[in-house]
């Protein structure tokens, strides 16, 4: 069996789950990292890993199977898709599910002999795939989503982008009515506004003026705007101390019917690590990108393109054997 050679873009938290899952993978080897800081500073849990600036990335292409992106999806993924896409088999976690389809087209102008798989990860990832059988199995019903209590790491990344912000996080709360009218098989429509929360814990730098802030936060499109959104001004420390765990989780629940008869479909996760979640599936799905380009699949895919016999290090016979 031949050893994956992985390359990792971006060593922060998720970088840092990538790196757990690829250890634990018996089919696949962490080849190199690339990062935008100096290459020094950056330790990894296995020494002997070469890390690398990112603008050496295209260099090194030939020694890399797959590169998975661990960039935020505000300002890192939408660049850098299209740009590895050109040399490598990619895999991402981008999350800004409105933008997904102009993403998505940028990334397969790009992929001409590369298999690019993107926005894996649990939400868009499983949660999409799930929402898809739902409504397939019960097209007489409603499907809804609710993340958290959680901290996302999109959001988060996307609050540090603001100006005048040294360090925030940010908790996607469900509203408990809207979720428990859903398991009670009412259908109620819902706003986003109706459905979550959003928490942020913002620490500033100095002078940066506070009402800005908080108004560039409340209006931003595509993560705030929607939504009944807190901001809580805490200090560095505070956000270090009480906020360095990030759990999260959510459903997906269906609620539909088969003549006279109702059903609800759920699926749940709840996770103690969001990023080491995150990137265990973005792992299996590197495994799928490496298998598809073996095939001359090439071209940018989703999780609804990619066969479930890809991901496992298994083969098909055993798994059918095993889990069918």
């Amino acid at each position: 069996m031949k050893t994956i050679k992985i390359g990792i873009v971006g060593y922060g938290n998720i970088g840092r789950g990538v790196e757990k899952a690829v250890a634990a993978a018996g089919d696949m080897a962490l080849a190199a990292v690339f990062t935008r800081r100096d290459p020094a500073t950056v330790t990894l849990a296995d020494s002997s890993i070469p890390v690398y600036g990112i603008n050496a990335a295209e260099g090194l292409a030939s020694q890399i199977d797959v590169l998975i992106l661990c960039g935020g999806s505000a300002k890192d993924i939408p660049e850098q898709g299209p740009r590895f896409a050109k040399s490598f088999n990619i895999v991402d976690c981008y999350d800004t599910h409105a933008k997904i389809p102009e993403y998505l087209a940028a990334v397969d102008a790009a992929a001409n002999r590369t298999a690019a798989i993107i926005s894996t990860g649990w939400d868009p990832g499983l949660f999409s795939m799930m929402r898809l059988i739902n409504e397939t199995v019960l097209p007489d019903g409603k499907c809804y989503t609710f993340w958290g209590r959680g901290l996302s790491q999109g959001h988060s990344d996307a609050l540090r982008m603001v100006e005048g912000v040294s360090n925030a996080v940010q908790y996607t709360i469900p509203i408990d009515s809207a979720l428990e009218s859903v398991r009670r098989g009412e259908l109620p429509q819902l706003t986003p506004r109706q459905k979550h929360l959003r928490e942020c814990y913002v620490a500033l730098k100095p002078g940066a003026d506070k009402a800005e802030v908080e108004r560039q936060i409340k209006t931003m499109p595509d993560y705030f705007a929607d939504y009944d959104t807190t901001v809580i001004f805490v200090d560095d420390d505070e956000i270090l101390r009480n906020h360095k765990e990030m759990p999260h989780g959510g459903v997906v629940l269906h609620s539909g019917a088969t003549g006279v008869n109702r059903h609800i479909m759920e699926f749940k996760l709840t996770l103690d690590s969001n990023p080491e979640f995150t990137g265990s599936v973005m792992t299996a799905y590197a495994r799928a990108a490496y298998r598809m380009a073996s095939e001359g699949q090439y071209g940018a895919k989703t999780v609804f393109d990619t066969p479930l016999v890809y991901l496992s290090a298994k083969d098909r016979n055993t798994l059918i054997r095993e889990m069918l």
